[in-house]
């Protein structure tokens, strides 16, 4: 079914033609229908489906018509995890709405300054894409009217709950008017997603689409054993040699590790950089350009901050360490195989991990095949998470430019109820 049989305001089409789609996804096919005629929909797809695009279409195609509310606060509202996720939903709001005069988008979410939100917010805007933590406290502040709201959208549920913001999802909902269109999109339905729905949604529809042959071959995934750390650096600086390579992302457990697995890798002569939920915005959103930029080939990330990412050239995954939850593994190779595109995923697997590994199995319903270690992997020099951490952290900092900016912000301390420079 061609976009047009989907999609009828002849503006929203354009900004589609400009992307370069020509046929709608599996998911868009089926959850954009059932919106526009007004039902609550619990929507589920594999990540890299086009769920954004299945949202944001028949969003922007209700807003094309004036509102019969009055107030200033927005139409619809879209509640993601993170901030990534909720810069690359503002973008697409952009893309496809960018024909439509009068169509406005906000982003707002923690780590950055209020100043420039609290100015955003106070003008007239119809769609608020935001993270549920600073969004409240905007809300508590008297910043947000929710009396025009007719369309609430949950994007990455699963991913919400398991960062533990269920309380304060309801929280946002039971301030929302009582009359509205609720969607709820999330690469699983597990049983927590769907006792929320129950909560949220009124009488849903439910779309599951599940990943189809074709799908599942754009991304082949394999895994090596491995019997300890050295291992794993040894094998990782040798499959990063192959030029064939185009952008890796390499997923470790923790931000200690993705600062140090960096800093080994850049001294190793690689492009490198780590991104975790301890850098700043700015930090993170300058590493993301100059992924994007190709300015760096290789991405060290923890499962929350690589959260979101849509960069097309990502070629490999490599989880250095396997995620203790099956869903966290599908998302982390979710950020490969996009667009019609391959990808491969890769992951070392240490004698302890073989547990998590079979639950990975069972949950994406797909025997892993095991590689072959090469015959003699150079090692890499000797590291070890357990030795001075944060002083590698912070000296990796200083070694690397992207982390210096050009001005220094001022530290604050807080004595006697006043702010002192130092």
């Amino acid at each position: 079914m061609p976009f047009q049989k989907l999609i009828s305001h002849p503006q929203i089409l354009k900004a589609v033609a400009d992307a370069g789609h020509t046929q709608p996804t599996p998911i868009q096919n089926e959850a954009i229908g059932k919106i526009l005629q007004g039902s609550d929909l619990c929507a589920s797809s594999h990540t890299g489906s086009g769920k954004t695009a299945a949202f944001i279409l028949p969003a922007l195609q209700q807003l094309a018509s004036n509102s019969p509310l009055p107030g200033k606060g927005p139409r619809v509202l879209i509640l993601v995890p993170t901030r990534e996720l909720a810069e690359q939903v503002t973008a697409e709001v952009k893309k496809y709405g960018k024909y439509l005069p009068k169509t406005t988008a906000v982003c707002v979410y923690g780590g950055t300054p209020y100043p420039p939100q609290i100015q955003k917010l106070s003008k007239h805007y119809d769609i608020l894409v935001a993270t549920p933590g600073r969004l409240l406290d905007h809300i508590e502040k008297g910043r947000i009217q929710f009396s025009r709201t007719e369309l609430f959208i949950l994007d990455e549920a699963d991913r919400m709950l398991d960062m533990g913001f269920i309380q304060p999802v309801e929280e946002i909902a039971d301030l929302l008017p009582k009359k509205r269109q609720t969607l709820l999109f999330s690469a699983t339905l597990k049983k927590n997603i769907v006792n929320l729905s129950k909560k949220l949604l009124h009488d849903p529809l439910m779309v599951i689409v599940k990943s189809n042959k074709e799908t599942e071959e754009l991304i082949d995934e394999c895994f090596y054993r491995v019997n300890n750390i050295q291992h794993k650096y040894g094998l990782l600086n040798h499959l990063l040699q192959n030029p064939e390579w185009k952008q890796i992302i390499v997923f470790t457990a923790t931000k200690q590790q993705a600062d140090l697995l960096a800093r080994k890798l850049t001294e190793e002569g690689h492009q490198a950089a780590p991104l975790h939920g301890d850098m700043n915005q700015r930090q993170r959103t300058r590493t993301m350009m100059r992924m994007r930029n190709q300015e760096v080939r290789i991405l060290v990330a923890t499962d929350v901050a690589a959260r979101g990412i849509d960069i097309l050239t990502i070629s490999h995954i490599i989880n250095f360490d396997l995620p203790k939850l099956a869903d966290d593994y599908l998302h982390r190779i979710g950020r490969t195989g996009r667009a019609n595109n391959k990808g491969a995923a890769l992951s070392f697997v240490a004698a302890r991990d073989m547990d998590i590994l079979k639950k990975i199995e069972r949950a994406s319903g797909r025997k892993m095949k095991q590689e072959a270690l090469p015959a003699d992997l150079p090692a890499m020099k000797s590291c070890s998470f357990e030795k001075e951490p944060k002083a590698a952290s912070q000296n990796f900092r200083k070694e690397n430019r992207f982390w210096k900016h050009k001005k220094s912000t001022p530290k604050y301390s807080f004595h006697k109820k006043r702010y002192k420079k130092h």
